[in-house]
């Protein structure tokens, strides 16, 4: 066995104590790159469950017609809305009143649009939400009771029965000369105002194939999302349909055991693609670009020429005491023209990113509205490699 020996030069304690506080140093330094590279691949991955729904699991719209009684004179006006009359002598009569030949006017009903929202997976005896809107020429719903309605879903079923106190966000006040009005005093909501009374049929653990409906339709995240979900489970049991669904078929160890399977797969993440879109919402002046905007190297130059001209007539007049003098008004003409000169070409390489795109185009002092125009011509000379969508 050989044996060798490296000459160094004589070190003090202190220069070793040195050379090892550096040897930390860059340790620490290089896992805190890490760490921060790490992250920053964390936070542009999305979980499966915020890009992506599982067919099936959906919610279900409710709508309803009803009265709210017990408003204070701001209801309909009977004689306006025919269709609260005949709801109100229709309902009293049920009740065994018959109303059918006497003239009534009352300011305190009020015919209604109730709607709610059906979750997946309500049972039998659970409450919902329901929303309130007035139809006719109702001025509030304020301190008003829905009576007794019928909410009935997309199939004509009844699913729920909605009544109780309507609670309101606004108000409203009149006088003779001077009316207030907060918010919308003729929309209103009712906490767990009605009960579930049919159950929607889904059998959730009874499913072969699991459909995953992405809600921006991708090819390439649908791929990335196939790819997570058959990594996870190792086996090839997701597969692209389109760009908006994924088949999963059941594993056999997952055979009864839907939930367990779609909680696990909805915590899988993945990094969306996107597509280089520019929108442009025009009437605000909005301009929103995706960060896969791209421009190839292209000249910009942008300037208005402004003439600015301002009267300023003053008033002379003669001398005290003068022989034949009048007063005249003189005017003063003053003109201004900006030609800016000082907006010059600037120059965007090629490939930039969204980041550079941005400080090139401030570098112009452009506001949004010259913007958007100077981003239309860059997509008509064909140097943006992007959509735009002017809304």
């Amino acid at each position: 066995m050989a044996c060798f020996q490296i000459d160094r030069p004589p070190c003090s304690a202190g220069c070793w104590l040195r050379a090892r506080h550096t040897i930390h140093l860059v340790a620490a330094l290089a896992v805190a790159l890490v760490t921060i590279f790490a992250n920053a691949d964390a936070n542009a991955a999305s979980r499966i469950k915020d890009i992506a729904e599982f067919e099936g699991i959906r919610d279900n719209q409710l709508i309803g017609y009803g009265l709210a009684v017990g408003l204070n004179g701001t209801g309909d006006t009977i004689r306006n809305s025919p269709f609260t009359l005949q709801s109100l002598v229709g309902m009293l009569e049920r009740l065994g009143v018959n109303v059918r030949n006497i003239t009534m006017d009352t300011k305190n009903v009020a015919a209604v649009m109730v709607t709610a929202t059906l979750p997946p997976f309500t049972h039998q005896g659970g409450r919902i939400d329901v929303r309130v809107s007035a139809m006719g020429d109702a001025t509030s719903l304020q301190g008003g009771t829905l009576l007794v309605t019928p909410m009935l879903g997309a199939d004509g079923e009844v699913y729920g029965v909605a009544q109780g106190s309507i609670a309101i966000a606004g108000f409203a006040a009149q006088g003779q000369a001077q009316s207030v009005t907060r918010n919308v005093p003729t929309s209103g909501t009712i906490s767990n105002g009605a009960i579930v009374e049919r159950e929607i049929n889904f059998q959730l653990a009874n499913l072969h194939t699991i459909r995953l409906a992405l809600r921006n339709p991708d090819l390439t995240t649908a791929r990335r999302v196939a790819e997570a979900v058959n990594g996870y489970l190792h086996t090839a049991t997701a597969r692209v349909i389109d760009a908006t669904t994924v088949n999963v078929q059941t594993p056999d160890n997952f055979q009864g055991e839907i939930p367990t399977l779609l909680a696990e797969i909805e915590q899988l993440k993945v990094e969306p693609d996107m597509t280089a879109r520019v929108i442009i919402d025009e009437t605000a002046g909005v301009i929103v670009m995706g960060d896969m905007v791209r421009v190839n190297r292209v000249a910009i130059a942008q300037g208005n020429l402004t003439i600015r001209i301002t009267e300023t007539p003053q008033v002379s007049q003669p001398t005290p005491f003068s022989q034949g003098g009048t007063t005249v008004t003189v005017p003063r003409t003053n003109v201004q023209v900006d030609e800016q000169k000082d907006r010059k070409l600037a120059v965007l390489d090629s490939g930039v990113s969204l980041h550079e795109l941005v400080n090139g185009l401030n570098a112009l002092g452009v506001g949004p509205r010259d913007l958007i125009s100077i981003l239309q011509s860059i997509k008509a000379a064909g140097a943006l490699q992007a959509d735009i969508e002017v809304r």
